[in-house]
């Protein structure tokens, strides 16, 4: 009975914050891994709604626990992989190689010529899930403190710098890459001799507000505009989102213009990762890609690291 009780210790810890709005969905799952117990969201709308089969998310989960120095060649618009190599062996080819290379792959698996073929490489260096996992914790609780959905605390961490503080090459700091101009219009103070991104609350708190004051008024506006239904706990509306705390609400706005929709969904997330608008570009068009995979990732590690501490823990 001991054995049983502290297995599912691991996964199902429901808890509803009164501070929060009622709509949001408050799945938390209370994990206990290398001496740290903590509090994440749970992952399951995202095998029920059927995100975990999408070749998008699958593709970048494949990229972010690969080694820098593996490459997958796939298909720009479906992410489909159509082969797996080193990176010397792909820079050995040479440019007329590598031309032909794709050539017969092209004929290999019935691609058009006019299908976009990448090559990316495996990121797990910069991916570091398991550095990045004490951080959701108090990232979940310091949402929940400013009334924001802890969802968003914990899609931001996993994806923007992971267990790292580095800066971007646009300016974005912090463990919630904030901008300077967005980080101070926050409360935060920025400049030559204090910058409040380093603080991983003060950090959080202005990611939090970012997202309560204008990242999510802004989606419903967008939103109502054309009358699209939503509720804001579902997978899609949060992807959505995201979109515009990366890319900005401008530019969400111009690639919903393009494609249209007169309803939302995780189609229309599906038609985002498919059009560009404005600067509604590729790194846009990844982000809730990348999203979706790291919250994948995650729900694998806490689900094998649990069952090696039950193992464990009870031989």
């Amino acid at each position: 009975m001991r054995n049983i009780l502290f297995f599912f210790s691991f996964f199902l810890t429901l808890s509803v914050s009164a501070q929060l709005p009622q709509d949001y969905s408050m799945e938390q799952v209370e994990v206990h891994i290398d001496d740290h117990v903590g509090v994440i969201m749970g992952s399951d709308a995202l095998f029920i709604d059927q995100w975990s089969i999408l070749p998008q998310p699958l593709f970048w989960k494949q990229i972010m626990t690969l080694s820098p120095d593996t490459v997958l060649v796939n298909v720009a618009a479906t992410r489909q992989v159509l082969c797996k190599m080193s990176l010397a062996d792909w820079h050995a080819l040479g440019n007329s190689g590598k031309s032909e290379f794709k050539t017969d792959l092209r004929k290999e698996n019935n691609i058009s010529t006019g299908e976009e073929l990448y090559v990316t490489s495996g990121k797990n260096d910069f991916y570091k899930f398991d550095d990045v996992y004490p951080s959701l914790s108090k990232g979940v609780s310091a949402f929940e403190d400013a009334g924001v959905d802890p969802w968003y605390a914990q899609a931001i961490l996993l994806i923007e710098s992971p267990g790292q503080l580095k800066k971007s090459n646009a300016g974005a700091y912090g463990a919630f890459q904030l901008m300077p101009g967005v980080a101070r219009a926050q409360g935060l103070t920025v400049n030559r001799y204090r910058d409040d991104r380093t603080d991983f609350y003060k950090s959080a708190q202005g990611a939090a507000g970012l997202l309560s004051s204008i990242c999510i008024p802004e989606a419903k506006k967008i939103l109502n505009a054309r009358s699209i239904a939503f509720e804001e706990n579902e997978v899609w509306f949060r992807l959505f989102v995201l979109h515009i705390y990366h890319a900005g609400a401008g530019n969400v706005a111009a690639v919903v213009n393009k494609i249209n929709p007169s309803e939302g969904g995780q189609e229309l997330i599906k038609d985002m990762w498919q059009n560009k608008a404005a600067s509604f570009g590729n790194n846009s068009q990844n982000y809730t890609q990348l999203a979706l995979a790291s919250q994948l990732i995650l729900h694998d590690m806490v689900v094998e690291k649990s069952h090696e501490i039950y193992f464990c823990k009870f031989p």
